[in-house]
């Protein structure tokens, strides 16, 4: 990292997917804090943990490692491991109370807490919250069924102040994604700037305008709704995948031929609950089921799937057939683990009909920010995309038909929510911004 004043201030955009932190100071200027991983600068860090346990003396101890190193970490598998990637889904759940990891109990604040701590230790000196002007970015609204905002804003607040950042300002990522885009700005403008995340996708309408030289914003609307990138990978893997793991079988009870249970098919499409079906009894009754199922190969896979943690091999395998379809009308899905061979061929047409009840819902969610804000699409002059899910063709083709081409402008997919967030730690009132 080049040398920046001594007066800094950290903005945090902790992510479903990734997590990126950047410092700015006094004079504007900004940029990502890097993390070097095996010989690389990253200004990424992996929202996921790996908690392992190792024999020290006549004891046990659990160690933890987050991002690059705790992929790093679970794909050596030297020792029994948990690997926990989306969790941020679980923060405004009033459901998810614990997870028990090994000898421990964790709950939302405490797995952030150790997330954190991580992403402290391996980002140097200038990650010192507790001597810095701090803002972590949220999402208008969270992700989840019945989501609470209250609560998950106590949980973030307990996990940062355990760091040092009890004053931290809590911004919507959307607003932060707005200063960082208003700095292209040379004219003044009304701008609505959709944010993509794993987890949600939110929407702010800001009045950017120039007053005696200097840029003022002004926020007008915001929306949000618990829908973006995960929502699609659970299509992707609803229809793909999970009907050959046994999803729509039948297993014999006393005299009686039932269907397969939904509920841990929907919780195998959901990241963060795959990452915690290990720890739970859905394992567990599983087997059960593998034992009076009419064809016990499909499960027998799912429970494989599970029991040697290939989640993530999952996502990625999921990711990279989505990413593909951005570009190409069709893809090759694959994936490969301890046996278990899917294969399939998705072409575009067919995913943007998965999506089409989420991309209209988006579209309303839209049609929320710009009335809370009091305008029509004709009134934005700008529109500001960010986040990997705006490269969806059908994402991209709703902003398009609704405000044209010629006013889409987007920026680095991952960096411009942290950039702007820091930025607002910069100005004279950064908890004006607060949500």
């Amino acid at each position: 990292m080049s040398a920046l004043s001594s007066d800094l201030s950290v903005g945090i955009d902790f992510g479903t997917s990734n997590t990126v932190v950047a410092i700015a100071d006094s004079s504007g200027r900004v940029e990502a804090v890097t993390f070097d991983h095996g010989g690389a600068a990253l200004k990424v860090y992996v929202t996921a943990m790996c908690f392992w346990d190792e024999r020290h003396g006549n004891g046990r101890r659990t160690h933890v490692e987050g991002g690059p190193w705790a992929i790093e970490q679970f794909l050596e598998g030297l020792n029994a491991h948990r690997f926990i990637q989306s969790f941020k889904t679980f923060a405004a759940s009033a459901t998810f109370q614990e997870t028990r990891i090994f000898r421990e109990r964790y709950r939302f604040e405490d797995l952030l807490t150790a997330f954190l701590r991580t992403l402290v230790r391996h980002g140097g000196s200038k990650l010192d919250f507790a001597a810095r002007n701090v803002v972590v970015g949220r999402p208008v609204q969270f992700a989840g069924h019945n989501p609470n905002d209250e609560l998950a804003m106590q949980r973030y607040r307990a996990a940062f102040s355990k760091l040092g950042a009890e004053e931290a300002n809590y911004v919507y990522e959307p607003v932060g994604a707005a200063f960082f885009f208003a700095r292209q700005l040379d004219h003044d403008a009304t701008v609505l700037v959709a944010d993509f995340g794993g987890g949600t996708s939110d929407f702010s309408v800001m009045r950017f305008s120039h007053q005696g030289g200097v840029l003022k914003a002004e926020p007008l609307g915001h929306s949000g709704i618990g829908i973006a990138g995960d929502a699609f990978d659970y299509r992707v893997v609803d229809r793909v995948v999970s009907p050959r793991l046994g999803k729509g079988g039948f297993y014999r009870s006393m005299d009686k031929i039932l269907t397969m249970p939904n509920h841990y098919y929907a919780n195998f499409a959901r990241w963060n609950q795959l990452a915690l079906m290990k720890g739970s009894g859905d394992l567990k009754e599983l087997r059960e089921l593998a034992r009076v199922a009419l064809d016990p190969a499909p499960l027998e896979k799912f429970i494989d799937i599970v029991e040697y943690d290939l989640g993530f091999a999952l996502y990625r395998a999921v990711s990279s057939a989505k990413m593909a379809l951005s570009t190409d009308e069709e893809a090759t899905f694959h994936f490969n683990g301890e046996g278990v061979d899917i294969r399939a061929t998705i072409t575009r047409g067919e995913f943007e009909g998965w999506i089409a009840d989420d991309v209209a819902r988006i579209a309303a969610t839209v049609d929320e920010a710009l009335a809370a804000a009091g305008v029509d699409a004709a009134d934005i002059e700008r529109v500001f995309l960010t986040g990997g899910t705006s490269f969806v063709p059908a994402i991209r083709r709703l902003f398009v038909n609704r405000f044209g081409e010629e006013k889409l402008t987007s920026a680095d997919q991952f960096e411009s929510i942290a950039y702007g967030l820091a930025l607002i730690g910069q100005t004279e009132e950064p908890g004006r911004w607060a949500a």
